[in-house]
């Protein structure tokens, strides 16, 4: 098996209780390195699993990180069979090695992990049709009600700051008052853009730190592709990507869903005319997360949902402007200006999202309880 990785070595670890037939690289992802491992068992019948490699230039501490999911992940599954659903479909399993870890650490310390192979489900790059986007958003609002008793504090912060958005202001503003590679004079009316919002940028974390808003467990990453849906019903049955599990706001992961999934158009559309927030996939998504939630939010986290779906747009946008300004060294770039082009498709959302602002927050009261 010719691979960089020692492949043969690392499935050795693994108490997969069946033999490895194949195992192929899988997934579009960006950050770990994936595998499908196709296997057959004693009885003649196939099952496959999930092989990854954990990024550890991205996250720094993967003991912490492997100890949060296999914490939450546990307690999914007491909660999925107390309700008599499908614990091996509805959460991430760990498959654990042969001296009873739910990781590997190779001689070259890399970090490896599996899953059970969820069959009969997928994920969508983008959303093909409205009831695919309700049930993500049930799914990811039926994820976090399950979680709400679970001590948010005990988790480890994996990515520290991580949605702390008057930090991710703070450095953009470090950074373009350097202004190291000469580029801020070409985007001036984006700088301008996000100067203009520094009073919006410190809401949700003043209300944290004022006890005003409940410290939740929180997935932190809730693109619609980390959601899998079911082939035969579109329902939405796992939650997927746990690696930023970590203590948060529910606003937060509600925030990031809208900024990715309500926009019809690509991340780095150029034709911002394509841009929008779209009000049919925000209300869609809006009805599932409340309805999985099952009218556990509070008041004040209600009242801050459109809120958050635009300053988690905006806070993305300064991501992404602060990353051109400083030489494209985070995000990956394919063009000149790649990331000058992310940026302003995520402030063409942000501005109409303040034009739908009144419309935003009268679908989330029509949903709420």
């Amino acid at each position: 098996m010719k691979n960089k990785y020692d492949l043969e070595d690392v499935l050795k670890q693994f108490d997969f209780k069946s033999k490895v037939m194949e195992v192929k690289p899988y997934g579009l992802g960006h950050i770990n390195d994936t595998y499908i491992v196709s296997c057959e068992k004693e009885n003649g019948s196939s099952i496959r699993f999930i092989l990854q490699r954990i990024n550890t230039s991205i996250f720094k501490t993967p003991q912490n990180l492997m100890e949060n999911i296999k914490n939450v992940t546990s307690h999914l599954r007491e909660k999925i069979v107390a309700e008599g659903r499908d614990p091996d479909r509805e959460t991430l399993n760990l498959i654990q090695t042969f001296d009873g870890n739910v990781f590997y650490k190779s001689s070259s310390a890399d970090y490896w992990r599996s899953y059970k192979f969820i069959e009969g489900a997928q994920t969508y790059q983008v959303v093909e049709n409205l009831k695919h986007f309700y049930n993500a958003g049930k799914a990811l609002g039926r994820f976090e009600e399950m979680l709400k008793d679970y001590p948010a504090d005990k988790l480890y912060e994996i990515i520290p700051d991580f949605h702390n958005t008057q930090k991710r202001y703070q450095a953009f503003v470090e950074v373009a008052t350097k202004d190291i590679m000469n580029r801020g004079k070409d985007v001036q009316a984006e700088i301008n853009f996000v100067l203009a919002r520094e009073s919006e940028v410190s809401v949700l974390v003043n209300l944290l730190k004022a006890g005003k808003l409940p410290l939740r467990v929180t997935h932190n990453d809730t693109k619609f592709n980390n959601v899998m849906i079911d082939d035969i019903t579109g329902e939405g049955i796992c939650v997927i990507d746990l690696d930023t599990i970590m203590p948060g706001l529910s606003l937060y992961d509600f925030g990031d869903s809208i900024r990715s999934g309500a926009n019809p158009a690509e991340e780095d559309e150029k034709d911002l005319s394509k841009v929008c927030m779209d009000l049919e996939l925000f209300e869609q998504f809006t009805k599932g997360f409340l309805e999985g939630t099952d009218n556990s939010l509070t008041a004040l986290e209600l009242e801050y949902l459109p809120f958050s779906a635009k300053l988690m747009t905006l806070e993305c946008g300064i991501r992404f402007l602060t990353d051109h300004l400083n030489g494209d060294t985070y995000f990956k770039i394919h063009r000149e200006n790649h990331n000058l082009d992310r940026a302003r498709t995520q402030f063409k959302m942000v501005k109409d999202m303040e034009e739908k602002f009144e419309k935003m927050q009268s679908v989330v009261k029509r949903h709420s309880k």
